[in-house]
């Protein structure tokens, strides 16, 4: 009879008596384990939360509204697409900028190439202005990649600058200055760069900085833009169009036209782009193409864009015209021959 009562109670539950739960646990016992469970939970989950404030907290960038006042320049383009910032005069707080790095106590790296006949006309010009303009009052490493003995200028002596010279060895792109210079400082940059410095810049060395080049020029990564095709249509802008080029561009596409004289930003960042450009060139070598560098870095911003932009005031070249929209010129960019 209890046999019976048992399988009628099975067929009306819909279930098989041996698989009910119920039978065989408590179930205040079972809703103690869940809301442990969910305790467990919620706090392994506020512990993670907790660590990536933190982190944000000791390793991110200032928010961009404590420093950056882009509607003080209506005149000009201030903020991409991508909400990148544009940094023109009048648009940052070097001040709360300050305030930020010097707590980070950050080391900013200046690497400049000087081959040939580049370092007797235009390295010394370039380290003299740069020891005195580029980021004062931060401790901060030149790099100096050099293909001979290589005298440094007498510089004022500066406790928070020094000075490391890198060779550059001979081999067959020796007819490539741009590429045996990238090629060289992708691998020191692996070796030792990366952790000397917070931050790293790459420049030209035809070029004399007239003001401040400072902390509001620190980002991810950084892209120079170009002083004469920043006032031009993007239609007009000379990418490289043919599509067998690792640097081509589509016509109708396009962001802005940079420059090859600057870029910078974090160290990996800058090393990304090292290796991208020289494989670039290893493969349009094997199609029989030849592009340029300043091509070759359009195209990798224009697939990994910038998280901050500086303005033609950064890199102004000196036979322009001035425009109004540029109110002071950090560096001035001599074409050869000029110095």
């Amino acid at each position: 009879m209890v046999r019976s009562t048992l399988r009628a109670q099975s067929i009306s539950s819909g279930r098989p008596h041996h698989l009910d739960p119920l039978c065989c646990h408590n179930p205040t016992e079972g809703m103690k384990a869940k809301k442990r469970m969910l305790l467990l939970i919620s706090c392994l989950f506020l512990l993670l939360m907790t660590k990536i404030y933190f982190r944000k907290q000791q390793k991110g960038e200032l928010r961009l509204s404590v420093w950056f006042h882009p509607r003080r320049r209506l005149d000009v383009i201030t903020t991409t697409d991508w909400q990148a910032p544009v940094i023109w005069e009048g648009t940052f707080d070097r001040l709360a900028l300050d305030k930020y790095y010097r707590k980070r106590n950050i080391t900013v790296g200046l690497a400049v190439c000087a081959v040939g006949r580049l370092s007797d006309q235009y390295l010394d010009p370039f380290l003299q202005s740069a020891s005195k303009f580029f980021m004062p009052g931060y401790r901060m490493i030149f790099y100096i990649m050099v293909d001979r003995y290589l005298k440094l200028p007498a510089l004022g002596r500066n406790p928070l600058q020094s000075f490391q010279i890198l060779r550059i060895s001979e081999e067959s792109w020796r007819n490539n200055f741009d590429f045996i210079c990238m090629k060289t400082l992708a691998e020191h940059i692996q070796e030792r760069i990366r952790y000397e410095v917070d931050f790293l810049f790459s420049m030209s060395t035809n070029m004399v900085f007239q003001n401040t080049f400072g902390v509001e020029t620190l980002s991810t990564s950084v892209a120079q833009l170009h002083a004469w095709w920043y006032f031009r249509k993007t239609k007009d802008l000379p990418y490289e169009r043919r599509p067998m080029s690792a640097a081509y561009i589509p016509f109708g596409l396009g962001d802005f036209y940079y420059a090859g004289t600057i870029f910078g930003g974090v160290p990996f960042q800058v090393l990304n782009f090292t290796q991208e450009y020289l494989k670039s060139v290893i493969l349009d070598k094997k199609k029989g193409l030849i592009s340029t560098y300043e091509k070759y870095l359009n195209k990798h911003f224009f697939f990994n864009k910038p998280t901050k932009l500086l303005s033609p005031e950064y890199n102004w070249d000196p036979n322009f015209n001035i425009p109004q929209e540029v109110w002071y010129v950090k560096i001035a960019q001599y074409p050869t021959d000029s110095l």
